[in-house]
């Protein structure tokens, strides 16, 4: 296969932009990373436009559409089989968060505060309408658009753009702490494996971009939650 460097450079992009914006907003605002990780909301969005805008140019240089890349069929629908397929998707995010805060932390569930702490409530409302949208977009763009269909080999196209996948959320928040980092990757790689596999199968990728936007609603709605009741979040974190 031609030019495997540049896939695994595009493949690995987002693992790099994370750290690099977290370092540059350590720098603007003269705080530890932690002290800026509930902001991630917001710098995650950074990212995906940056994501959507390389992923732009790809098509462009390729002669081809963003819905081609991710092999977008518009008649291959089944209300019940998205449904179905979006509740296995939900449940598999929730239960790798779980187990690998089981592992890493020793709690069942264990959810890490940071990810849904308060944020100024207008930023939370536009979190709502942004962070999903761009998400959803971006990453399986990235990861199934362009990963999955550039490995001939059937394992090489689910397990390599899945490691990366996973990898990348070790960086969302960054946090340079070993432990948190290894609870991030494992929460999401068995999700993004099996994303991978149906992508790879021929699951429609309406389901998974459905599947996936509800995820993050989800988030943005806790988000939204702690940010218009901080005394909500308070009383979680004791």
């Amino acid at each position: 296969m031609k030019n495997n460097w540049k896939i695994w450079l595009v493949l690995s992009m987002r693992c790099l932009l994370f750290p690099a914006s977290f370092s540059f907003c350590v720098l603007i605002a003269r705080k530890d990373f932690a002290d800026i990780s509930h902001w991630w909301t917001m710098i995650a969005s950074a990212v995906n436009l940056v994501t959507i805008a390389v992923l732009w140019t790809i098509c462009r240089r390729s002669n081809t559409t963003y819905l081609d890349m991710i092999r977008y069929n518009k008649s291959k629908k089944s209300i019940r089989g998205e449904l179905l397929f979006v509740l296995v998707m939900l449940l598999a995010g929730m239960g790798g968060m779980y187990l690998a805060g089981a592992l890493c932390y020793g709690e069942f569930p264990y959810l890490a505060p940071m990810m849904i702490a308060p944020v100024p409530p207008y930023l939370a409302l536009l979190n709502i309408l942004i962070l999903p949208l761009t998400t959803t977009l971006a990453e399986d763009g990235l990861y199934l658009g362009y990963g999955v269909n550039r490995f001939s080999s059937k394992w090489a196209a689910v397990l390599i753009p899945a490691f990366f996948y996973a990898l990348q959320h070790s960086f969302i928040p960054t946090i340079f702490d070993l432990k948190f980092m290894a609870y991030r990757f494992l929460s999401f790689l068995p999700l993004t494996i099996w994303i991978c596999f149906q992508y790879r199968k021929g699951c429609p990728v309406s389901y998974i971009m459905a599947g996936h936007w509800l995820l993050n609603i989800a988030t943005t709605i806790q988000i939204a939650v702690t940010s218009f009741f901080p005394e909500f979040y308070a009383k979680l974190i004791r």
